[in-house]
């Protein structure tokens, strides 16, 4: 059953690449539980089918990086990407992308918390397994306050301009 507003995210583990050690964090992917994360944060997370794919690269991260600013003046603390890619490739994209600092790249590698959410596709037949599909969420202290799934194959409701828009 996909996740509605008014429900709480599923508990659950996401990957984060971390390139420093810090306090609580070794250097590469450090798992994170979700409901430890939002805890008392304003979030807006944003999934996708994929890392390096056209839509997912050219439009919908670059969106949220680029109205990063305005999204914080708005009250949201973070802002997450997920996806069904390991932590390397959440990386290398979101240094590709130039989201450090603004987006972070959080990998859902086995797509269980993507399934959690009952946001997942099945891709198979384009020989690209099972993926998430495309949406972007409002997310205050753990439960999900707005939430946008795009139709296959669209890009209209999830981008950065349409949330912040909904705020």
């Amino acid at each position: 059953m996909t996740i509605q507003v008014g429900d709480r995210l599923p508990d659950g583990v996401l990957t984060e690449y971390v390139e420093a050690e810090q306090p609580g964090c070794s250097a590469g992917p450090n798992n994170f539980n979700v409901s430890e994360l939002v805890k008392g944060k304003r979030i807006v997370i944003f999934g996708l089918p994929g890392a390096f794919t056209p839509t997912c690269s050219a439009k919908h991260v670059p969106g949220y990086v680029t109205h990063y600013e305005k999204f914080r003046a708005k009250g949201v603390d973070e802002i997450w990407c997920i996806s069904v890619n390991d932590a390397f490739v959440m990386h290398a994209w979101g240094k590709d992308q130039k989201a450090e600092g603004k987006v972070r790249m959080m990998a859902d590698g086995n797509g269980d918390y993507t399934r959690s959410l009952g946001l997942e596709q099945d891709l198979r037949a384009r020989n690209m397994g099972l993926r998430s599909q495309r949406y972007a969420m409002l997310v205050e202290d753990g439960v999900v306050k707005k939430l946008k799934v795009e139709q296959p194959g669209k890009f209209e409701v999830s981008s950065a301009e349409a949330m912040l828009a909904e705020l």
